[in-house]
């Protein structure tokens, strides 16, 4: 049995798998329509989700498969004081894969531990988010049709942000890939990452405040909103919170051929008047969440 709680868990080989067999699902739709039929997946959602928790069911759904968890943590036993070690035990005796969520790093890890079931980590505080990772990288794989060579520009809460810290931890084992961390001096990617991560493996990146100075070199933006529910003083969240905002004179730069990337939900920072530019990929991103996540349930399910 295998869960996924790190997207380093998966090797590039299985990455390059799981986005080939999500390539097929578009594909071929109803060769899966059935993968999963008499399966149940539950979904233990203990902070808030729209895009993730939803895309985890449509993904089970069209697998053939059932759902069954909660969305809100105040109507579960935690309420109660129940540990998630004791949770994930009761609920692996009703389900065969659980997808869950925590605002407390490391949850999902202990709760890997204590399951007779494979668990699937769909965000733990600023930790990690694996499976939008995996969206991100089909994202860009049906975009730009390779990894090798992009030059990566992460605008906005680079600290705080689960989805930049696990992209740029799979980005960094392809080949030549750049980036450009672009933030407020607050919201730097933290220490720890950049000591383990950019700096070990001696990859090229730059730090930077000026996100029209880098645009012209970027063949991917992905734009984050600074997150109100990370900061501990609403004062220093209400100064940052609109630090960057993309709008259609900031692309006027951009190369033709660069995509801009969002994990959603967008707050302030991406105009609406973005949406209609060819190069926004932010709703096609929420879409190959759900063919990817199909395809992970599949490999860790073990279903052929």
């Amino acid at each position: 049995m295998r869960s996924l709680i790190d997207i380093l868990d998966l090797s590039t080989e299985e990455i390059d798998s799981l986005i080939d067999t999500a390539l097929d699902i578009i594909d071929n739709p109803e060769k899966y329509a059935h993968k999963c039929a008499g399966k149940k997946l539950a979904t233990l959602f203990f902070e808030p989700s729209t895009r993730t928790r939803l895309s985890f069911e449509a993904a089970m759904y069209e697998l053939g498969g059932h759902v069954l968890g909660f969305s809100d943590s105040g109507s579960s036993s935690a309420s109660k004081g129940e540990s998630v070690s004791d949770t994930v035990k009761v609920v692996s005796c009703y389900a065969d894969i659980i997808a869950m969520r925590h605002p407390k790093e490391g949850a999902p890890l202990v709760a890997s531990m204590k399951s007779d079931v494979p668990i699937i980590n769909a965000g733990d505080g600023g930790h990690n988010h694996p499976t939008q990772t995996l969206a991100d990288l089909l994202t860009i794989k049906r975009e730009h049709g390779h990894f090798d060579g992009l030059t990566v520009g992460f605008c906005g809460d680079l600290k705080f942000g689960r989805t930049v810290h696990s992209l740029l931890g799979a980005l960094s084992r392809y080949n030549n890939v750049r980036f450009v961390l672009i933030s407020p001096p607050e919201l730097t990617v933290p220490d720890y990452l950049k000591k383990e991560l950019l700096d070990k493996k001696n990859l090229d990146y730059i730090e930077t405040t000026d996100l029209e100075a880098a645009m012209p070199e970027l063949d991917i933006l992905y734009m984050t909103r600074v997150q109100r529910e990370r900061f501990f003083n609403e004062q220093d969240y209400i100064r940052l919170k609109d630090s960057y905002i993309l709008t259609p004179e900031k692309l006027e730069n951009a190369k033709p051929d660069m995509r801009i990337l969002h994990p959603l939900p967008r707050v302030n920072e991406i105009s609406v008047a973005v949406d209609d530019d060819p190069r926004a990929c932010y709703f096609k991103q929420v879409l190959n969440g759900k063919f990817v996540r199909m395809a992970l349930i599949l490999k860790l399910l073990e279903v052929d």
